[in-house]
């Protein structure tokens, strides 16, 4: 089926000329905004730079902070220039016509609204997280500073890139930009074993969704003749495309655009990286949950819904891989004692939800969940990072209590609080309220079917598993009496202590950065509408009107859903309350009451052991590759090389170790081998034509 008609993509403005496929191209006082994505391209050139000069100060955090917020000052002014949908080239690319083939990708912002949501956030928080990143990595000056902000540089060009591309190569070299900045920055401690694998296995899982968008992308082209957004959309809306000459191949192309989705936004099966990526610095750990990679994958499907549309079940696909994998990480979540890492579960039960609002068709609510979820994300793993320095890599949250009660720790406390709560979705009072439960209430609209109904309930009880487990880590770490062990750092290679430890709390720059985010995130409750306009005037707003609804406050799931989920996100505040704060041992009471029983131990074990997922993925996939991998190699070693390449090679060899006695050095020697040669040829002389002969009477005969 074609995507519904998209309303006002094409309209004109005064300050543009008309260009291909009606949509129009900027002419002046434009191009400067290209700016925006070269800013981020300079800082990783100087801080380059600066590596080869070994300079030992902050200057390249400064160089990155300042390009990052220039280029955050340039989206301010593209969005307050904005008016409709413009193209703005930058520089030319591909442009492959011979023949009946035709290619052409250019450096181009596709600037809608749409782009402009997308690169707020991004260059924003982005910027600030640089900012927090000059006081957290200061014990690196001098050795991999220059190394940590040109990655940064790196994830933010390659983000730029792939929101604000005119066309799928662009958007992809975007996509496998942030791709290899991740294996960059989550194996930024080299010398670190686990930070390396982490590092490869987020490169490799990604390469699986990445080469389904890059089929996705080949079969767009194979069947659309073009990979530019404006000539793809206006070939979709007016139903022109070979639907029964491109048969399965058109079919394909929504599936493969969600594999590439999957990968890059971790849903399942493809999210067991994004855990693991927790090993790489905190800032990093920001900034791939919160404004870069990981809202990649929404991005594309809010971008490419008119073509989601291409098959029936594509999205209520997305929307019920979106539901499942919110409530399998949720429960993962329950049993981690790992901070970061529970945040990052989180980030994947988050992604789900925004997943479920694209594929039930509400992508304005879905879209606002990523614009909120960046600013309280941001805090959560900024302030764990800000607990994680001051407590020398302490991430266990059973070994850190009373935040709130030591001195210089109040502002991380306060604004972890206030994220935890947004997660949460109190009403009334946070953004989640507001985004999250916009998402869980179409799923109740009778007329969307697919058992999205089902898909409903599963987000009520994923939220109050969200409720219970952010608050049990904030009423573990930062309510209580004042408790604190050391991390790892402060202890040397034998495992023991380097003499007394003082917790030291953040200082001017993470604090600042904890509480501008943190006033994001409440500016963020007053711009619902205003993200749902930026939405509808883009290709993510190319879908059916919301169906009435009958008279009355239960009959409309949009009046009574946020109040049931904020009262279930109260509940599990209530019970993370009693279990870790007015009796912290009744967990552990209930939790070996669980693991006495034969059958009930089953499921604590399972939650703490992340549902046996790796150990899964390991048996059926990694192992049967590690086993074929060393047959090959022992084929290609004894088989390949030994008896064919080096076996070949052998008999000219041997023939020359055979006469080599001949070439001696010796007259005589000489002179038999000279008597030998030529009695061999004089027989050859002589036999030859006779054998020649008598073979071919032979075969004669036989024919």
């Amino acid at each position: 089926m074609a995507a519904a008609p998209i309303s006002g993509l094409l309209a004109a403005s005064p300050l543009v000329a008309a260009g291909p496929a009606g949509v129009p191209i900027a002419q002046d006082g434009l191009g400067f905004y290209g700016l925006i994505l070269w800013l981020p391209a300079i800082s990783m050139v100087l801080c380059g730079v600066c590596a080869a000069l070994r300079v030992k100060s902050k200057l390249p955090a400064w160089i990155t902070v300042g390009c990052l917020g220039a280029s955050f000052g340039l989206t301010v002014g593209l969005y307050r220039a904005y008016e409709s949908p413009v193209i703005i080239p930058l520089l030319q690319w591909l442009n492959i016509q011979s023949g009946q083939l035709t290619l052409v990708a250019d450096f181009r912002f596709y600037v809608d609204s749409l782009t402009l949501l997308w690169m707020l956030f991004v260059t924003g928080i982005g910027t600030l997280i640089a900012l927090y990143a000059s006081e957290y990595m200061e014990t690196d000056v001098g050795k991999g500073y220059s190394r940590f902000f040109a990655g940064i540089s790196v994830f933010l060009f390659a983000m730029i890139a792939l929101v604000a591309a005119d066309n799928l190569l662009m958007l992809y070299l975007g996509w496998e930009g942030v791709g290899f900045a991740s294996y960059w920055l989550i194996g930024y401690y080299y010398r670190k074993p686990s930070a390396v694998a982490a590092a490869k296995k987020a490169f490799i899982v990604n390469r699986i969704g990445d080469l389904g968008l890059l089929l996705g992308i080949y079969l767009i082209w194979h069947n659309f003749g073009t990979v530019q957004y404006a000539a793809l959309f206006e070939q979709i809306n007016a139903g022109g495309y070979p639907d029964e000459t491109g048969g399965w191949s058109i079919k394909a192309i929504p599936y493969l655009l969600m594999l590439g989705a999957f990968g890059k936004s971790a849903q399942i099966p493809l999210y067991v990286w994004l855990p693991d990526a927790m090993e790489g610095p905190t800032p990093v750990s920001a900034l791939i949950h919160a404004a870069t990679m990981v809202t990649a994958g929404v991005y594309l499907l809010c971008r490419m819904l008119p073509v989601m549309g291409l098959h029936d079940l594509a999205l209520p696909t997305v929307a019920w891989i979106g539901g499942l994998t919110a409530l399998l990480s949720a429960t993962i979540a329950l049993a981690q004692y790992d901070i970061k890492r529970i945040f990052a579960y989180s980030t994947i039960s988050q992604l789900g939800y925004m997943f479920m609002g694209v594929g039930m068709l509400a992508s304005a609510a879905g879209a606002y969940h990523v614009f909120t979820h960046a600013f309280f994300k941001a805090v959560l793993f900024l302030t764990a990072g800000a607990v994680m320095h001051g407590f020398a890599g302490q991430v266990d949250l059973r070994k850190i209590s009373g935040l709130l009660k030591m001195p210089g720790w109040r502002i991380t406390g306060l604004t972890m609080l206030y994220a935890c709560a947004c997660l949460a979705g109190v009403p009334l009072l946070t953004s989640g309220f507001f985004s999250k439960d916009a998402i869980m209430a179409e799923a109740f609209v009778a007329e969307a079917g697919h058992g999205y109904r089902w898909l409903g309930i599963i987000g009520i009880v994923t939220a109050f598993l969200t409720a219970y487990y952010a608050f049990r880590v904030w009423f573990r770490v930062c309510a209580g009496e004042p408790h604190f062990e050391p991390g790892e750092e402060h202890h040397d290679a034998s495992g023991r202590p380097r003499g007394e430890f003082h917790p030291h709390p953040p200082r001017l720059a993470v604090n600042l950065v904890l509480v501008l985010i943190t006033v994001g995130a409440v500016w963020s409750i007053f711009l619902k509408r205003w993200a749902a306009d930026m939405v509808a005037d883009s290709t993510a707003g190319a879908v059916r009107e919301a169906p009435a609804h009958a008279a009355g406050f239960w009959a409309d799931p949009h009046l009574w859903m946020p109040w049931v989920a904020g009262t279930v996100g109260l509940v599990g505040i209530a019970v993370a309350w009693y279990f870790h704060l007015a009796d912290r041992k009744a967990a552990e009471r209930l939790k070996n009451a669980l693991l006495a029983n034969p059958v009930a131990r089953l499921l604590p074990l399972a939650l703490q052991n992340k549902w046996y997922v790796d150990e899964v993925y390991h048996a059926t996939i990694r192992f049967p590759l590690w086993i074929l991998g060393h047959i090959l190699n022992l084929f290609d070693r004894y088989v390949v090389d030994l008896s064919l390449v080096d076996g070949i090679a052998k008999i000219p060899r041997a023939l020359g170790r055979g006469f080599q006695p001949l070439h001696n050095g010796i007259l005589h020697s000489y002179a038999i081998s000279m008597a030998g040669g030529a009695t061999l040829v004089a027989v050859l002389v002589f036999l030859l034509p006779q054998l020649v002969e008598f073979l071919g009477g032979l075969l004669g005969g036989q024919g």
